[in-house]
């Protein structure tokens, strides 16, 4: 086992191989149904071992994107969804998703995303996926600004928590690791699209703030909101060294999101939502964040 590990990176090849995958299913590559590439195919795609790809297999699955059985090929059966009742995604026959709302907030001129989460995963996925779009010239926004805030990392959260031993520091320290991890791999996908000249503004702000998440926000362009609840759950977390926690865990970036956009009638639900999101967005990132 630990020779396996060291080869792969440990840990870090672990990471880097389930992000992947929960990327190509945020992005539709690996859409509802379809089957995950067989595990040796994994293997020799990402240059790790099979009992790596066997581990991520295991957490996908407890993240409950995947289900795998014995013999046959894991499967999709969870994606990121969006339920909204715009006249747009009312006339779509396929299901809606976060990834066409963020793209089409890429291709205006002016970007501006305002986001309270419990870590910068989800947001961080969208970024790089946009950042690829950019370098590859298919869009070309003039500026780009994110706000993001966070819980403060000393505040003593409710999840994720061991089951048995709810002191066990080290759920703890893995979520504090992926936020740090994700927030500044979101800076400098930002950062280095302005360093190479192909974004000519980029503001990222991060604060913390002390509140515990109940849900996950996204102000995008100041005109849509997407807002889901972090439903609790009871599932195994896999640590870096392999060992599996019993855990009271929310999953983000599988949670259903509700879609809200501002249109001519300021009276309406979805503009009343949008302006009252953006205030209370504004008074906790003035008034509580540091």
């Amino acid at each position: 086992m630990a020779a396996r590990q060291a080869r792969d990176g440990g840990g870090r090849a672990f990471r880097q191989v389930c992000e992947a995958l929960r990327t190509r299913m945020v992005d539709g590559t690996y859409q509802l149904g379809a089957e995950l590439p067989a595990q040796g195919k994994l293997a020799k795609e990402f240059g790790v071992s099979r009992d790596t790809v066997q581990r991520v297999v295991r957490e996908l699955g407890n993240e409950g994107w995947i289900e795998s059985r014995q013999g046959s090929p894991a499967r999709v059966v969870k994606v990121q969804r969006v339920q909204s009742a715009t006249a747009k995604a009312t006339r779509s026959r396929q299901a809606m998703t976060m990834g066409p709302l963020i793209s089409e907030a890429f291709e205006q001129p002016e970007v501006s995303l305002d986001v309270f989460t419990l870590t910068s995963e989800s947001l961080d996925t969208h970024i790089r996926l946009q950042a690829e779009r950019i370098r590859a010239g298919a869009i070309a926004p003039a500026s780009v600004a994110v706000r993001m805030l966070l819980p403060d990392p000393q505040l003593d959260l409710p999840y994720p928590v061991a089951r048995q031993g709810r002191d066990d520091p080290r759920l703890r320290e893995r979520l504090r690791a992926i936020t740090d991890r994700h927030t500044e791999s979101l800076r400098t996908a930002l950062r280095d699209l302005q360093a190479e000249s192909l974004v000519p503004s980029v503001d990222v702000q991060v604060r913390h703030v002390r509140l515990v998440p109940a849900f996950k926000l996204y102000v995008i362009n100041r005109t849509e909101v997407l807002h889901a609840l972090y439903e609790l759950v009871e599932r195994p977390i896999i640590l870096d060294t392999g060992e599996e926690v019993d855990a009271l865990d929310v999953l983000g970036l599988g949670a259903t999101l509700t879609h809200h956009a501002e249109d001519a009638d300021p009276d309406s639900p979805g503009s009343v939502f949008v302006l009252k999101t953006r205030s209370w967005f504004e008074s906790v990132w003035n008034l509580l964040a540091d």
